[in-house]
């Protein structure tokens, strides 16, 4: 299996991203610089967290027009499955391979927490071997996870299932005090009409490896457990 890895001025996740899927694929990811222009085949293609080129202009803006982009763009047109998390989401958003816009979180604050979600879609590589409203736990850290739509947007995303984790707390309630950031709908990641692309803040790379995952979340699906099912979904 051919996974690229996509790394910016200021990307900071990189090596979290590439422990976490060689831990559950077997096998490093390739590392792509931002100033390549090609991509050569993937399976594959991960956009990972940090604060590319300074998080300059706003979060994702400039990563968005870097000469791999392009590449990355016309992969995502053919159909290649794509997994951008967190600076990688914002990102997804500026070049607009998915709707919407990440703004400032409704506290002004950086966030930095354990976050639960609750599985809204499982028609999709990432999350296909979950069951609807199960509950993941997975870390957040942004300052600009604030998700908004359009109530059109909105509208079309739930239409076509394309809504996959929604903020919850850990009985799996969704409200307004599990939703840190202030997205809309406590929206905390989304596909493509496709569904071969996902976009989401939480970071399922910090919870996959042992040291990662405390004994009290042992019982708790992860991380490892959403990077997993992409790997199988891909192999099959």
């Amino acid at each position: 299996m051919d996974i690229s890895l996509i790394i910016f001025p200021g990307t900071n996740r990189d090596n979290d991203m590439e422990n976490a899927i060689e831990k559950v694929s077997g096998k490093k990811p390739n590392r792509i610089w931002h100033k390549d222009t090609q991509l050569g085949s993937p399976d594959l293609i991960i956009l990972p967290g940090g604060f590319s080129y300074g998080d300059y202009l706003r979060c994702g803006a400039m990563a968005a027009h870097s000469p791999i982009m392009q590449d990355v763009i016309k992969h995502a047109e053919k159909g290649t499955p794509l997994l951008g998390v967190c600076n990688g989401f914002q990102m997804l958003v500026e070049t607009h391979i998915l709707p919407g816009a990440l703004l400032r979180n409704k506290t002004l604050k950086f966030i930095c927490k354990q976050s639960y979600l609750k599985i809204q879609s499982n028609a999709n590589l990432f999350t296909s071997q979950f069951k609807k409203n199960d509950i993941i736990r997975v870390p957040s850290a942004h300052g600009e996870g604030n998700y908004f739509a359009s109530e059109d947007d909105i509208k079309l995303m739930e239409d076509n299932d394309q809504i996959v984790f929604k903020y919850c707390n850990d009985n799996g309630i969704i409200d307004q005090d599990a939703n840190a950031n202030g997205s809309v709908g406590n929206i905390a990641g989304i596909t493509n009409k496709r569904k071969t692309i996902l976009g989401m803040m939480p970071h399922p790379e910090d919870c996959v490896l042992e040291h990662q995952i405390t004994k009290t979340q042992q019982h708790i699906q992860t991380g490892h457990a959403l990077l997993k099912n992409a790997i199988e979904s891909l192999s099959h």
